[in-house]
């Protein structure tokens, strides 16, 4: 009898977990989409458009496969059903229409369709400029912006900080911070067909005097002469850091202290030491 008290007991106590553990699954079972995992990150499909090679393959019978493209009008033509419209259906959906096709004009019973795509050609973006393997980068994969400049070799040394994107669909531009793309720190751009993506070449601010390499070096966001002397190997054995000149603007040249920040081809000249 005291065995069944104390199970009873356990069991009043194990009711309100039991309903709490129902409700939060009943919960997690009505949760959006786009709270239920990384399912959600996945890149949309291809979606295949005109010009795109295709093969279709229906499993043991051959006499139904083929390879085409897709025409102007988005349709191919299949043996005995005729014109299927390919244009704007992923290859898993373009299967599955051939496949009703095929089974409703009683070709074949249970067909087994599969499609693939043998060249992109007809959703693409643009990437030109200063980037390692400028071209038509085609959206097969994914399309945001840092992984279509990562299949470009990324920006080359010599390249400006800001992607410049041109919208397709209305001719806006849009700029973005490479650096901060990479770091994660502002939004990745979903690019659409015909976007175009441009890196122009860096600008430039020139170094001369008594330092290491003397040259034409690109300006980053923020630079300073601090930062300057360091890419171009610091003051040479002669030279004085805290004899720095700059000629802005076609000005004369005045004094700069080492925290100076710098802008479009100025000219900082490192004086030699006082001896």
């Amino acid at each position: 009898m005291t065995g069944r008290i104390a199970l009873e007991g356990k069991r009043g106590w194990l009711r309100p977990l039991v309903l709490s553990g129902a409700l939060l699954l009943a919960g997690l079972g009505h949760q959006p989409a786009s709270a239920q995992g990384p399912a959600n990150g996945a890149p949309a499909a291809y979606l295949l458009g005109p010009n795109d090679s295709i093969t279709v393959i229906v499993y043991g019978q051959n006499e139904f496969n083929v390879q085409t493209r897709v025409k102007p009008d988005g349709s191919i033509v299949m043996p005995l059903i005729g014109k299927v419209q390919a244009e704007g259906k992923s290859v898993i959906t373009l299967a599955d229409e051939i496949t009703r096709r095929l089974t409703a004009g009683n070709f074949l019973k249970d067909p087994i369709v599969n499609v693939e795509v043998n060249e992109y050609n007809s959703r693409y973006v643009r990437v030109a400029g200063n980037v390692g393997s400028p071209g038509l980068v085609p959206l097969d994969r994914s399309a945001r912006l840092l992984d279509v400049l990562l299949r470009t070799g990324w920006v080359r040394t010599g390249g400006s900080e800001f992607i410049r994107i041109r919208r397709a669909a209305d001719g806006k531009e849009i700029s973005v911070n490479s650096k901060d793309l990479a770091r994660g720190s502002v939004a990745d751009l979903q690019l659409s067909p015909g976007d175009t993506v441009f890196i122009d070449d860096a600008e430039l601010v020139y170094l001369t005097g008594a330092v290491a390499r003397p040259g034409a070096y690109p300006l980053k966001v923020g630079m300073t002469v601090t930062e300057l002397l360091a890419t171009a190997g610091g003051v040479g054995p002669t030279g004085s850091s805290n004899r720095v000149g700059l000629k802005r603007d076609g000005a004369k040249e005045r004094d700069v202290d080492q925290q100076f920040e710098l802008k479009a081809k100025d000219i900082i000249n490192v004086r030699e030491r006082l001896f």
